[in-house]
């Protein structure tokens, strides 16, 4: 009767005329009819109605800003995040810009818009917005929101993969702050959660069994209390399934007594259950509880045995991608590994889907880590299939899949660049100016000030905000390399390819060459990471391969056997697309063959079989783009650092040497700003850096040194650049912050983002000396006329064999740091100038010819 009366009302002073209703009445009595029968229906209702509200005083607007966080929580009850997200985000932008008070927007707003965007992965926007009111709640000193702030900030970290981060915060706060016996038991659940990700199984098994003592009697706490039985169920699962078993039960027990559950988490159980049903080998049954999911969470799902979903119905959803996953692995059981891929294929989709409402870089980068496995398991599949049928497509299109992970968010990122508008351009360079701000003042560590953080959070948020309102929601469907046009480019180049893919369980090697493709494992286990991390500590160390030259030797090889690469042929180029912790490893040191010899030069490299070069992935080889200069200038920064600690001797040597051969700007010394680079960048076709740079750690980025300045890698993405190629004579440019697929988050990645696709850059601290003599011998290649790719092989080996160079300095620390990243190709316009002279030089010999011949007739007559 209530509901009838409230209809009526509404439908009375909404649509009245009379003047007597405010606009503020008419919202609230909005509000109040759609939460006293909320409904799929009344929400679209109440979504049209919306649409007709144009307030104007503080008083309206606070009234829409209530009326959007509630709908928001009956959007997110109805399994509608996406669009709950966007409703709180609206709460919060005209909260904030009309300064509203008067109304708990931290409880409402901020706290479920935080955990929405934990839950679809958004996690850089997740921690900005638990921090703003983690910030609130310290300077008002609302214990019950700084409690709430921790909890979902180790959510945050724990999903993100900062295990140790979420272990340290509820550790110190569960020791040190003053907590309910309720808050307690909450906290330590989700100390459990971390402890059981960093397989520390004891430990978990203690703090979920102190979390249940604690929750059993506070009867708010049920589900807390069913999820902290889920989680003992869980950790059991592989070690006992009786024990799982019977947690999942005493769970599900609690779960029952649950009301008003949202879709999400009801699937939720189901997908437990189904799991749990799959260890226990009832495969049937399993299937029925995944159906179970897809019907909660999918409308008009047809449960029909075998059946998926339909691509078109599917959203951004984690219980979805969980419940198409589990799916994938029941085919599996039941011997259809092709239903199995079907089924992944559709977790891509979705993978796609959130790629698509994420903004920073950060938490696009861990998606993609998360589609990693699921791509893992497809490979797997895929080469099974091929040993069954002997079908080369199977390996073609395993190659394709992994393909679409490498890189994908610099590919995603470049290829927006080219799209977006210039506003959207000038947002996203304040939003990485803020960033900037942040990660200078976190490295401050202790002295840190937390305001400016806060200050910079809340403007970054504030340009997030307004980015999503300028940018159309479109999902970023990776773009699919052409495995025949990649074979003719390989034959046109005359050039074989070897790609890795860098699993959990195996190193997948695909190796492309005369028009065929082939698949090698390697066992990813502690004895091949050993081998591998053992080679690439000889270059932590100037003195390392020069004191153990033979084990060099043996160790060289045995790494070079290990990673299947080609043997020599008749082509001469190879490409290699590194992944993991391949990415830095210096391949063309690698031993094809072990001698005794101390000899530097007669080692036997694997640059004395193929001329090498790298790449991000096939499909940066493939469609690497025409040079935008036609005639090779400089733009030069040699800071030099004269009479400091930071001195480069041989920096001016190496300016010198170029400036005999190229045209350019040469910033040196004072001028070698920061700010003189970047207004200069876009006018010369190499920009060349010899300065000094640094890796960076987990907490500091990478970051590269000017005369006034030190820039992060992350800086250099605000650069609008097209050269055609950047040289980053320094340490460790192309080292950084590791993600498989991804890459390092290097200074190399900087100038990639910012357009860069030709690069020469470091994999470790490199000598000064060396340096600069194997720059001479590169520069002298290209104004010979090679490519930038023939130009690098072939300084190494010249460097090899300059007797003038005593051999301690032939070591491969010296000449195997620097790595080229790009195309092939030569710079054909660059060289017109060779060509002109060659065809200026033939027409004046054939006139000279011509008129001494016609003297000559002349003569006789």
């Amino acid at each position: 009767m209530r509901k009838i009366i409230l209809l009526f009302l509404f439908t009375q002073m909404i649509f009245s005329q009379s003047n007597a209703v405010t606009l503020e009445d008419k919202i609230y009595y909005a509000i109040d009819v759609f939460v006293a029968n909320p409904s799929d229906e009344n929400l679209k209702k109440l979504e049209i109605l919306e649409k007709t509200f144009h307030p104007k005083s503080k008083a309206e607007i606070l009234a829409l800003v209530i009326l959007k966080s509630n709908k928001a929580y009956y959007q997110n009850q109805f399994g509608l995040a996406n669009k709950a997200i966007s409703s709180y985000e609206s709460a919060w932008q005209l909260f904030q810009k009309n300064k509203l008070s008067d109304y708990d927007i931290t409880e409402f707003c901020l706290k479920p818009l935080g955990n929405l965007y934990t839950i679809i992965g958004d996690y850089d926007n997740a921690e900005n917005t638990i921090k703003q009111y983690f910030y609130i709640a310290n300077v008002e000193k609302n214990q019950a929101q700084k409690y709430a702030a921790i909890l979902n900030l180790s959510n945050v970290y724990q999903n993100s993969g900062r295990i140790n981060e979420a272990i340290d915060l509820l550790e110190k706060t569960i020791k040190t702050e003053r907590l309910t016996a309720t808050q307690k038991g909450v906290l330590l659940n989700n100390l459990g959660n971390n402890y059981f990700l960093n397989t520390k199984s004891d430990k978990a098994e203690s703090s979920y069994l102190q979390s249940i003592s604690l929750l059993k009697s506070d009867k708010s706490q049920i589900e807390t209390l069913s999820n902290a039985y889920r989680n003992l169920s869980k950790l059991n699962l592989y070690s006992d399934v009786k024990l799982a078993d019977s947690y999942l039960e005493k769970a599900r027990n609690e779960f029952n007594k649950l009301s008003n559950l949202e879709p999400r988490k009801k699937a939720q159980f189901s997908i437990e259950e189904a799991n749990l049903l799959f260890k226990e080998g009832k495969i049937s049954e399993a299937d029925i509880k995944i159906k179970d999911a897809f019907t909660i969470l999918i409308p008009y799902f047809n449960k029909s045995k075998g059946n998926l979903p339909n691509k078109n119905s599917l959203y951004a959803e984690t219980t979805l991608l969980d419940a198409l996953d589990l799916q994938a692995e029941l085919f599996l059981a039941q011997n259809q590994p092709k239903k199995a891929l079907e089924s992944y294929q559709l977790s891509f989709h979705i993978e796609e889907l959130f790629q698509s409402l994420l903004v920073y870089e950060n938490s696009k980068i861990i998606s993609q880590i998360r589609n990693r496995n699921r791509t893992e398991k497809c490979l797997d599949i895929y080469y099974s299939l091929y040993q069954k049928e002997k079908k080369v497509i199977y390996l073609e299109s395993a190659f394709v899949l992994q393909e679409q992970t490498k890189s994908a968010v610099l590919s995603q990122t470049i290829s927006k660049n080219k799209t977006i508008s210039r506003e959207e351009k000038l947002i996203l360079e304040q939003l990485q100016n803020w960033n900037t701000i942040i990660s200078k003042e976190q490295q401050k560590l202790d002295s840190a000030d937390i305001s400016v953080i806060n200050n910079a959070i809340k403007k970054q948020n504030e340009l997030m905000l307004l980015l999503k309102s300028k940018t159309s929601e479109k999902s970023n469907e990776s773009k699919i390399v052409a495995i025949n046009n990649l074979y003719s480019k390989l034959k046109k180049d005359k050039a074989a390819l070897v790609e890795y893919f860098y699993g959990q369980n195996r190193i997948y090697v695909f190796t492309l060459e005369n028009g065929n493709i082939k698949l090698d494992f390697i066992k990813n286990d502690d004895n091949s990471i050993r081998k591998i991390r053992s080679f690439i500590d000889y270059f932590s160390d100037s003195e390392k391969i020069a004191n153990h030259v033979s084990d060099y030797n043996y160790d060289g090889f045995l790494v070079y056997k290990m990673l299947k690469l080609p043997a020599k042929s008749t082509y001469k180029n190879l490409i290699v697309i590194p992944d993991g912790i391949l990415t830095f490893l210096p391949f063309e040191a690698l031993i094809t063959k072990e001698s005794k010899t101390t000899n530097f030069a007669k080692m036997n490299y694997l640059l004395n079989d193929f001329a090498i070069g790298y790449n991000n992935s096939a499909s940066f080889y493939l469609n690497s783009v025409p040079f935008k200069f036609d005639k090779e200038t400089v733009l030069g920064v040699f800071p030099i650092f004269e009479k400091t600690n930071l001195e480069l001797a041989f920096s001016k040597k190496e300016m010198e040497a170029i400036q005999e051969k190229f045209d350019g700007n040469y910033l040196s010394k004072t001028e070698a700003t920061f700010k003189n680079f970047s207004s200069n960048a876009q006018n010369y076709s190499i920009l060349h850096l010899s300065t000094h740079a640094d890796s960076g750690d987990i907490i500091d980025q990478a970051n590269i040194k000017f005369y006034n300045s030190e820039i992060l890698y992350s800086e250099l993405y605000n650069l609008e650049i097209n050269p055609n190629l950047v040289v980053l004579s320094a340490c460790e440019t192309g080292i950084g912050k590791l993600y498989k697929a991804e890459g390092a988050m290097s200074i190399a990645r900087g100038f990639q983002f910012a357009g860069a696709q030709n690069l020469l850059f470091s994999l470790w601290k490199v000598n000064d000396f060396t340096t600069s003599i194997l720059m001479d011998k590169f520069y002298s290649n290209i104004k010979s006329g090679k490519s930038y790719y023939e130009a690098t092989n072939k300084a190494k080996l010249d460097f090899l064999s300059d007797e003038s160079i005593p051999n301690a300095k032939k070591s491969p620390y010296y000449w195997s740091a620097f790595v080229y990243y790009g195309t092939l190709e030569t710079n054909s316009n660059g060289n017109y100038f060779i060509w002109f002279s060659i065809l200026g030089s033939a027409i004046a010999l054939l006139l000279l010819f011509k008129i001494l011949k016609k003297w000559k007739n002349s003569k006789r007559l």
